[in-house]
């Protein structure tokens, strides 16, 4: 017997406001703050977001939604637009990239996000070779 082969959905992305984004505590990465943001910032203000924010809809206490989106995955892209914001070099209106995840476990989000990573030395090896 073959079995069959299950199809997955990837889930949707959209615009949103910068101002509706709030950092998630699930965020598995700790960093200290400021360390590379700067790098990041100046790289997303001659560039442009390369990649978009993991959020999920911040719930109320009766589980409705309540416009605000939390950021479990993405922590530092969100400094850095963050900081860009502050130095009004970006309205705090701007819509930003966002992937819209279902409820679940934001903190597995960030977690696999980390996990999956794979270091930059070992790409640019394999980029020569």
């Amino acid at each position: 017997m073959t079995k069959a082969t299950q199809k997955i959905t990837l889930s949707p992305s959209r615009d949103i406001p910068f101002n509706k984004l709030v950092l998630s505590q699930s965020n598995v990465r700790r960093i200290k703050g400021g360390v590379s943001i700067e790098q990041l910032a100046e790289s997303i203000a001659e560039r442009t977001l390369l990649q978009s924010l993991n959020v999920r809809a911040v719930l109320d206490g009766e589980g409705k939604e309540t416009g605000m989106f939390e950021v479990p995955a993405g922590g530092r892209r969100f400094r850095a637009l963050e900081l860009l914001v502050r130095q009004k070099r970006m309205a705090k209106t701007q819509a930003v990239p966002c992937v819209v995840r279902d409820a679940g476990s934001a903190l597995d989000d960030s977690l696999a996000e980390n996990d999956q990573r794979v270091g930059l030395l070992g790409s640019v090896s394999q980029l020569s070779s």
